[in-house]
């Protein structure tokens, strides 16, 4: 498995990109990440709600050198219309990957039902996974907690490791 891995965490909030609001969920999966993984963040950054930025963005953190194995992004999933993450990240997914956030949201659910109310993507962008999370440092939280028992494997499949030492999708 490939520890530590790299990670690049994405906000896509047009009232933080203007400075009329602080940007507390893109700090809180940078501390997340770093806590539970160890991961080196590669980058962090703040985007208006604008898919071709966001597109932008996600491609050139994905072909630089190094890539990020993971890029996490934060805010545009819900219903609103200006939230547009999904869309963007839809247009450039290489492969997409919904049963990641299906499990979110399932487990999530015993908490609370408005994680459904969430649109996000997940998927691969050249050889980084790509997952859209919530927007609130609570429902980004969260959402990645719920799935972080799997990110480790999905990145080393990612990488080409095989599934030695898992049994049914459990680690042994």
């Amino acid at each position: 498995m490939i520890t530590p891995f790299r990670v690049a965490v994405l906000t896509c909030s047009d009232r933080c990109s203007r400075g009329e609001s602080e940007d507390r969920s893109g700090p809180a999966l940078v501390q997340f990440v770093r806590e539970k993984w160890s991961a080196e963040v590669l980058a962090a950054a703040c985007l208006p709600d604008d898919a071709d930025l966001i597109c932008r963005q996600i491609l050139t953190w994905a072909e630089g050198a190094p890539p990020p194995d993971l890029i996490l992004t934060t805010g545009g999933t819900g219903l609103g219309p200006r939230d547009v993450t999904p869309e963007a990240t839809r247009r450039i997914l290489d492969r997409p990957w919904p049963a990641i956030l299906e499990l979110a949201r399932l487990r999530c659910l015993p908490q609370t039902p408005l994680a459904y109310l969430s649109r996000g993507e997940a998927g691969v962008v050249r050889r980084s996974l790509v997952i859209n999370l919530p927007g609130s440092p609570r429902g980004a939280l969260e959402t990645l907690a719920a799935i972080a028992d799997v990110i480790p494997h999905a990145i080393a499949m990612l990488h080409g490791e095989g599934h030695e030492g898992h049994a049914h999708g459990n680690p042994r």
